[in-house]
């Protein structure tokens, strides 16, 4: 059964190409991101594997920048590679009950968790850009430890915490399972039925009433867990999430003079409207539901925008399309103000806490490397920060895999 999933084939001295098989993610090699339509896929039809957030023509992107030590791929490989993720020594630490409270309380687990998903999806890329088996067999440890023993997530942060979690996961099993063979089967099987019966189930709903970033990330979760399960119902479900949460959390002018409501929340006057937007009253271009409270959460809703429709692109469906403006506007706002521009008044008081992630990369990939649109500050602020590591939550490397241009 595992045999007949692999996708891998030769071999690029050393490192190997993989070659695709189904519609593929139409990406030119020389810029890791280059296609104007995604590939088209019919309703209910097969998933293209590997295809959660990373595809085929990706990884042989990233190892052909890597092998001929083009910038900014190298740059960002040297810092992935050093990380204390990418060590071969490194021990997963499972909880069967992991507890994330919402204040000051102390967990359990919550930390461990995001980082060993996040360790299991760097030895995944590791082993898909250097050959070596000890990579593919560490990120199989990794993810085999938490199958063999999770159960459960509580407390108050269980919803986001699952979700951070379970799209590194998603992510790390993905490339896995259809590039290395040596991952057993009853594993494999194991670690998907964690997928669908401990994290799905918690992701899937979503959190209308909660700050934006908790719906986005959950439906992040839910697009990759759903590709990787082949589970069309679940996919539907974060497409559908993805259509209705985005035009509620970054406000473009033709929304009217307030913002969307979240579906299926109690936020229905423009009093509760302005209240769960931090108190700003003045809504323009690119404004999200939590710039007021910091860049840091805004940006974190940025990444799992982006990430939602990345893993749709390679399925088929042009999510980004549907959003390319607002998205566009978004990054480039806070793109703005996170460079140093002077807050004006009318935005937040004047006062903005300017703290925001590594997670512009992959919305500048499509927007500019495929789609050529115009994004300067947002181009200003990636090539600052590059190359983008990881926020040790649920992002990570994607310099490395989506960095369009030196």
């Amino acid at each position: 059964m595992a045999a007949a999933r692999r996708l891998l084939l030769g071999s690029l001295l050393p490192l190997v190409t993989i070659v695709a098989t189904g519609c593929g993610s139409g990406q030119a090699h020389d810029s890791g991101a280059q296609a104007v339509a995604a590939p088209p896929r019919a309703a209910g039809g097969a998933f293209t594997h590997p295809g959660v957030f990373v595809g085929t023509d990706q990884l042989t992107a990233v190892r052909d920048h890597v092998a001929r030590k083009e910038e900014p791929w190298l740059s960002a490989y040297r810092e992935m590679s050093r990380s204390k993720y990418a060590a071969l020594d490194y021990e997963p630490k499972a909880y069967e009950t992991v507890e994330c409270p919402p204040d000051t309380r102390p967990g359990q687990g919550c930390v461990e968790e995001r980082e060993d998903a996040i360790a299991a999806y760097t030895q995944a890329l590791l082993w898909n850009i250097t050959r070596d088996k000890a990579h593919a067999e560490k990120a199989v440890e990794i993810m085999d430890a938490w199958s063999d023993k999770v159960k459960r997530h509580t407390e108050g942060n269980a919803g986001l915490q699952t979700a951070w979690a379970g799209s590194s996961w998603a992510k790390a099993a993905e490339l896995t399972q259809y590039t290395y063979d040596g991952w057993p089967d009853g594993q494999e099987l194991k670690f998907q039925r964690m997928l669908r019966e401990v994290y799905l189930p918690v992701v899937q709903p979503g959190s209308a009433d909660f700050n934006g970033n908790w719906d986005l990330v959950m439906a992040d979760a839910t697009m990759n867990i759903a590709v990787h399960l082949n589970d069309h119902k679940a996919f539907d479900k974060a497409v559908h999430h993805f259509r209705s949460r985005v035009p509620a959390y970054f406000y473009l002018s033709s929304d009217g003079p307030l913002p969307v409501k979240p579906e299926g929340s109690g936020i229905d006057t423009p009093a509760k409207l302005h209240t769960y937007w931090f108190g700003q009253t003045t809504f323009k271009d690119g404004l999200s539901q939590e710039t007021c409270r910091n860049f840091k959460h805004a940006s974190y809703s940025l990444a799992a925008t982006s990430h939602i429709a990345e893993t749709a692109w390679h399925q088929g469906v042009d999510l980004y399309g549907e959003v390319k403006d607002r998205l566009r506007a978004a990054l480039e706002f806070h793109s703005k103000y996170q460079l140093g521009a002077a807050a004006p008044s009318w935005l937040c008081g004047g006062k903005v806490q300017r703290d925001m992630g590594p997670d512009t990369e992959v919305g500048l990939s499509h927007l500019r490397g495929r789609l050529k649109m115009d994004l300067p500050q947002t181009e200003r602020l990636t090539r600052k920060e590059r190359p983008e590591g990881t926020d040790d939550l649920f992002v990570a490397w994607e310099t490395l895999t989506h960095a369009t241009a030196a």
